[in-house]
């Protein structure tokens, strides 16, 4: 009876402890898919400003705006008329510019926002030249130093984010390794029982491997149901900011979870197993 309770005593500390790794790998894997997710919407935000020629007539504004919308670059365009670049530059200025001029200096506009892998300088350049070819296109400008801080930026904190979460899986296979070792241990009299009366390694593994990843599958299990609370919690925070409750970005945590409690438990279980058969009888006092 003494046994079966420290058994079980050894299967709950382990299914706790892996779901706390468990839970911290989510957390991080949630982070990383979060911050390209903002990363993306900064993105989406950059572009340029496609100047048009003043007598641009109404037809071809529309037919140009068409055929930019339907280009896989284009995120979303907006134009903008004289008149609406008037009043904004008045606003801006806090004079009427208009007065004192004597006449409407700006062109009309047509502000176009780019996806996200095309809001980088090295693209926008390379589309400058076919914007360009519209005969009622003037001119195209953006501003590129905006651009280059936003991309440096992106690719600085991605970076840092991948190598992050490499360490920490390393850690958490580490973890989840000694967890299941541990359990292995308690019933380490057994296995060389079996192997003591001719059972074959793939025999005596079977049922600690079956072991191990119902113990993987349940912590993993626990550690989602977790994520999804810290989740829900948070978003109650940040739900005016931003939406983060992504079903895409969840059920990515949610595979990226089971799939490394999984794996790492199989993978641990039949290590440890093996282990234990290699070793002498002295070695398991």
């Amino acid at each position: 009876m003494a046994k079966k309770g420290r058994s079980w005593g050894s299967y709950v500390a382990a299914l706790l402890s892996i779901t706390l790794v468990l839970t911290m790998s989510g957390a991080l894997v949630f982070v990383l898919l979060n911050a390209k997710s903002v990363a993306d919407r900064v993105r989406e935000n950059l572009g340029c400003s496609i100047i048009l020629k003043d007598k641009s007539s109404s037809a071809d504004v529309s037919r140009l705006k068409k055929v930019l919308d339907a280009r896989p670059y284009v995120y979303s365009t907006e134009y903008i008329s004289k008149e609406r670049a008037a009043e904004e530059f008045k606003k801006d200025l806090g004079e009427d510019f208009e007065l004192i001029l004597g006449y409407n200096p700006l062109r009309p506009s047509i502000e176009l926002k780019l996806q996200p892998e095309y809001a980088n300088v090295d693209s926008i350049e390379m589309l400058i030249p076919v914007l360009l070819r519209e005969e009622i296109i003037q001119e195209v400008s953006y501003q590129k130093t905006l651009v280059q801080l936003v991309s440096e930026n992106v690719r600085r904190i991605s970076l840092f984010m991948l190598t992050a979460i490499a360490i920490f899986l390393l850690i958490s296979f580490v973890l989840i390794r000694n967890t299941i070792h541990q359990y292995v241990h308690a019933k380490r009299f057994l296995i060389k029982t079996m192997q003591l009366v001719g059972a074959k390694a793939s025999f005596i593994a079977r049922p600690f491997v079956g072991d191990g990843l119902l113990l993987g599958l349940f912590s993993s299990l626990l550690a989602i149901l977790l994520l999804y609370v810290g989740v829900y919690l948070l978003q109650e925070q940040v739900a005016d900011v931003l939406m983060i409750m992504e079903v895409g970005t969840l059920v990515a945590v949610a595979a990226v979870v089971v799939t490394i409690g999984l794996l790492v438990s199989w993978i641990s279980s039949w290590i440890s197993v093996i282990v234990y058969l290699r070793r002498g009888e002295d070695e398991l006092y």
